[in-house]
């Protein structure tokens, strides 16, 4: 039981891909011909007995031969030729090597289905001739040729041109026998009427407007006589072409918009190589905005859109059905450019519940124009569940500085479509704010000159100074006799009790004596006993007074 445990997972899965392994390349090995050994991705031939005598194929049944990757051959005499359907089960080949063999043939379309081949080396073989159109097809980055018994032709003469404009500085050492079995190196080849052909488009500059129809033409020239093809590419318009030997002509009618810089060109091809004229096709037509959706939120809130036309349409947005300008704060961004096709996004900055409402895009261009509108919703109102829907407000944000928005320019400056009264409502905003803190700081000031006075008040002598400033008369002292009086009579208008009246007739001042309080207009004496400020404090404690005595000085 342990022992099963202990195989039982990772070790287990390991030993079931092992024994997977082991079954592929013993199944390779069963599909693998005589003299050569397989691999899951690799076929190589270098035992010369009893050697191959046709290109080695894989049973179908036994292996998949698109994992092949790499055909190594060596030393294999009677191999002679290639056909058309030998190669083609092996899509995956990107290397292909066959040296000191008999190959002496390779069939036009060989290669016709192997797009991933990029290394050919035929180094030492019996071939007299080859054809450019077993490679035309391919991006080969390597082709070795050196050691075949090419025969001084037409036919070789694109290897000399392609060692001409090879861009690595590196040259194989190429022969051909010419007529006299003399060997003539390839670089100094000359061959009479054996040259490059030429085509010529009638129009190089091609611009036509949607739903319209065009005809090209093309004529070509070489020696040997070149054959003229058309390439169209993937061309979505209807298309019909017409040849006659060196001429040509193109028919393209009801021009789609998806056509817009697609390339066509006209091909001249001859022994020797080929040459081509191109030109790119312009469409221009109305925008279309294919793309619109709700913002969504990433370093910014962002309202992404898709628009397509040609000239590049300009750009407006509308909030709630009034222009929106932009500023830094929002502004419209393109992020990818593909021809006549642009995405972007309109970008907020930290929207709140202010910029929730209706956006509209509308493009457009001198072929027409197009727009779209969704709802946004950044956030929700305070006070107001999240699914009520207030009326939003035409203001967004109070610094804007554009309406229209060419789609080139990631944010607009241009001012062509009158804006609404934002700037007027924000500036009497701003009046009414700096006339609240005005008033709210003079407040503020009294208020702190008051607490400091009456900090003052507590800090004096028996919790009072000289505040005859204030109306509460002098203090008046008598030497002798202890604290002064706080009611005096030098100035009867300081008297706190001078403004109160009984109502009764108002006595001369004189009357009373020195000593007499003004209530009202009645001046009342006020009789003071010197002892009483004599008395100590104990004195004038209750419990010292005698039991039944009277409490009198």
């Amino acid at each position: 039981m342990s022992s099963w445990t202990r195989w039982h997972g990772p070790a287990m899965a390991r030993l079931w891909g092992f024994c997977w392994l082991v079954v592929g390349f013993w199944r390779a090995a069963l599909a693998c011909p005589t003299s050569c050994k397989c691999t899951a991705s690799r076929i190589w031939c270098s035992d010369p007995s009893p050697g191959i005598v046709a290109f080695p194929r894989l049973d179908p049944n036994s292996a998949d031969p698109e994992n092949i990757t790499e055909i190594y051959i060596a030393n294999q005499k009677r191999l002679e030729i290639i056909n058309e359907d030998d190669v083609e089960a092996y899509a995956g080949l990107k290397n292909l090597t066959i040296v000191d063999s008999g190959l002496k043939f390779v069939a036009h379309k060989a290669f016709l289905k192997n797009s991933n081949l990029q290394h050919i080396n035929f180094t030492r073989n019996k071939l007299t001739s080859l054809s450019r159109k077993h490679f035309r097809h391919l991006d080969l980055s390597e082709l070795i040729l050196v050691g075949n018994p090419f025969t001084c032709s037409c036919d070789i003469m694109w290897i000399k041109t392609l060692q001409e404009t090879k861009s690595s500085p590196e040259t194989q050492d190429l022969y051909c026998l010419n007529e006299s079995s003399k060997n003539i190196p390839l670089a100094n080849l000359q061959i009479p009427n054996c040259g490059l052909p030429s085509a010529n488009l009638a129009a190089p500059n091609l611009t036509v407007e949607e739903g319209r129809s065009i005809t090209l033409s093309c004529s070509v020239a070489g020696d040997p006589v070149p054959n003229l093809y058309w390439d169209v590419g993937n061309l979505i318009s209807k298309h019909m072409n017409e040849t006659s030997h060196t001429q040509g002509s193109l028919r393209i009618t009801n021009i789609s918009a998806d056509d817009s810089g697609k390339q066509i060109s006209c091909v001249a091809e001859n022994l020797v190589g080929e040459d081509q004229d191109s030109v790119n096709l312009t469409v221009h037509f109305a925008p279309t905005i294919t793309f619109l959706e709700s913002p969504t939120s990433d370093h910014h809130w962002c309202i992404p859109f898709t628009v397509k036309g040609n000239p590049k349409p300009a750009l407006q947005w509308f909030y709630n059905g009034a222009i929106l300008n932009e500023s830094k704060y929002i502004c419209t961004k393109i992020h990818v450019t593909n021809h006549t096709e642009y995405h972007g996004c309109l970008q907020l900055d930290n929207p709140t519940h202010m910029n929730n409402g209706d956006y509209k895009l509308v493009a457009k261009n001198e072929y027409g124009k197009d727009e779209k509108q969704i709802s946004a919703h950044f956030m929700g109102w305070p006070g107001i569940d999240d699914g009520a829907n207030p009326n939003y407000p035409d203001v967004i944000y109070e610094d804007y500085g554009t309406a229209a928005n060419d789609i080139g320019d990631t944010t607009n400056r241009s001012n062509e479509i009158p804006s609404t009264d934002v700037a007027d409502k924000s500036g009497r905003e701003h009046l009414s704010v700096y006339a609240v803190v005005v008033i709210a700081s003079v407040v503020g000031f009294c208020l702190l000159v008051m607490l400091f006075l009456l900090k003052l008040a507590r800090h004096s002598k028996f919790g009072m100074k000289d505040f005859s400033w204030f109306g509460f008369g002098k203090v008046k002292s008598r030497q002798g006799v202890g604290p002064a009086s706080v009611i005096s009579n030098d100035d009867d208008s300081a008297s706190p009790l001078h403004h109160i009246s009984n109502g009764s007739n108002t006595p001369s001042s004189s009357e009373g004596g020195p000593d007499a309080v003004i209530i009202g207009m009645t001046k009342i004496p006020v009789i003071e006993n010197p002892q009483y400020f004599g008395i100590t404090n104990s004195q004038l404690k209750p419990d010292t007074w005698p039991r039944g005595s009277p409490k009198t000085a």
